[in-house]
């Protein structure tokens, strides 16, 4: 079973996607700091990350390095209500964005 760790500090979306992604078989796993989705990120090793950019505690985007060299295997996928990625990140073929708000068919795309 693929694991997924969605990081986003809107609760609501997060429960959303977890609803929608469990019966697609997939074990999901919500944080909603930026401090904790790191953590858990480090403990479980997700297959799928969703990572939203504005965060209570900082910009999730600024990780997306660190995520790299940790999860060299996970796919990455940038959530934001803004309509691009910036520059440095449009070129990895790792990481994909996702535009807030998030339709669940579009979401299914990214998996």
């Amino acid at each position: 079973m693929k694991r997924i760790l969605i990081i986003d500090d809107e609760e609501d979306l997060c429960v959303l996607m977890r609803a929608y992604l469990q019966p697609l078989q997939f074990d999901v796993h919500l944080a909603f700091t930026l401090r904790d989705g790191l953590q858990k990120a480090r403990d479980l090793s997700p297959d799928i990350l969703f990572l939203d950019n504005n965060l209570p505690d900082g910009l999730g985007w600024d990780t997306v390095g660190q995520l790299l060299t940790l999860l060299p295997h996970s796919k990455i996928n940038l959530m934001s209500a803004f309509t691009h990625l910036p520059l440095e990140l449009e070129n990895i073929p790792s990481v994909k964005f996702l535009e807030k708000p998030i339709s669940l068919s579009t979401l299914k795309s990214f998996l």
